[in-house]
């Protein structure tokens, strides 16, 4: 028996087994509670402060650059074709209301209201002469008829002839201020060519602002905006809000606000400032808000967030559109709802489907919009 079992051992069998004593060695160590390999643990969860997205509907405030310009200011044209025989005002003259400023030169225009003067004698001797043809029987009704369509016509181009003469005069439609004076002597005029620009101080100054469409829909009329406009100095002045733009500008898409300014001799044309309006809730529907330190990889109006999923606390990537950026955050007007979370910390460390653990100091990002 110890022969057979040394030569078992020996062909590397079991004792009464056919399994392989390498195996059947492997399963008695096992059994004996020989320690598995020990398997890699995940590592802990990144802390990532995150904020609940919603709406821009706190109160703001919102500075705004302008140019501050005279409520009217009025270009002046001639009528009629000509040559400028003179420009009596500069920029910057004052002028009073009725005041000559410039003149054409009339010879062309006095010899058209010459004309027309003639045309008129004739018109009425031809209406007088068919008259009294007419009432002896030689001509007909249409012949009298027309000859005082003709003498109609004619006296509505004297008429004509003696406006253009007038209007060969600019004056001042009320005071003010000369802002331009784009004309010369000597110059061919065209119609409706400007030759002066007239700021009319009757109507005051205002700053006119450009504003966001968003923005724009929150300004009411008549409410308080503090103007600061730095060639006057470091004080600010009180304005009120004098208008709001009904039609945004082709071009940048804006819409003009003016905020009428208090009087001060000091005002002029063109100067620049800023004023801070603040703004009331925004329209239902308005977009999002979420921190610029939320956004990567921003490109054209799109970019990338990371969402958090709260009932597996990982976090996914997610494509989103984007306005404008301000100090409150960025704006996003796709790809978002209201009331998921964001995160805005670790961006640089977080990858697609991490785990994260949320900061307690989590704040909703509208609440911080309204600050």
């Amino acid at each position: 028996m110890v022969t057979l079992d040394m030569a078992t051992r020996a062909a590397g069998r079991a004792p009464g087994t056919g399994i392989p004593a390498i195996f059947f060695l492997s399963i008695l160590l096992a059994a004996c509670g020989e320690p598995a390999a020990p398997q890699a643990q995940p590592g802990p969860a990144l802390p990532v402060r995150v904020v609940s997205v919603a709406p821009v509907s706190g109160v703001t405030a919102l500075d705004v650059a302008g140019t501050v310009r005279l409520k009217r200011e009025t270009p002046l044209a001639f009528n009629t074709p000509g040559r400028i025989a003179a420009i009596l005002v500069r920029e910057g003259d004052r002028v009073q209301a009725g005041q000559l400023l410039a003149r054409l030169d009339t010879t062309a225009l006095g010899a058209n209201q010459a004309s027309a003067a003639a045309e008129v004698v004739r018109a009425q001797a031809d209406v007088r002469r068919a008259e009294d043809l007419f009432a002896k029987g030689w001509v007909t009704a249409p012949r009298v008829e027309q000859a005082r369509a003709t003498m109609a016509a004619a006296q509505a181009r004297a008429r004509a002839a003696r406006f253009d003469i007038t209007l060969a005069s600019l004056r001042a439609p009320s005071g003010g201020i000369v802002l331009a004076r784009p004309g010369e002597p000597g110059q061919i005029a065209q119609p409706g060519q400007a030759i002066l620009t007239i700021g009319e101080l009757n109507q005051g100054f205002v700053m006119r602002l450009p504003l966001a469409d968003r923005d724009a829909a929150r300004v009411r009329q008549g409410q308080p905006a503090t103007v600061t406009i730095p060639a006057l100095g470091n004080e600010s002045m009180q304005g009120q809000v004098s208008e709001v733009g009904a039609r945004g500008d082709d071009g940048t898409g804006t819409f003009r606000i003016e905020v009428k300014l208090p009087a001060n001799a000091r005002l002029a044309s063109g100067q620049i400032g800023s004023a801070r309006l603040v703004l009331g809730p925004a329209e239902p529907g308005a977009p999002l808000l979420v921190p610029a330190t939320a956004v990567f990889s921003a490109r054209a109006d799109e970019g990338f967030v990371y969402v958090l999923e709260p009932e597996t606390r990982r976090v996914r990537q997610r494509l989103v559109s984007l306005g404008t950026v301000g100090p409150q955050g960025v704006v996003v007007t796709g790809g978002l709802k209201p009331g998921e979370m964001v995160a805005t910390t670790g961006i640089d460390r977080l990858r697609e489907g991490q785990v994260i653990e949320v900061a307690p100091n989590s704040v909703p990002a509208g609440r911080q919009a309204g600050k």
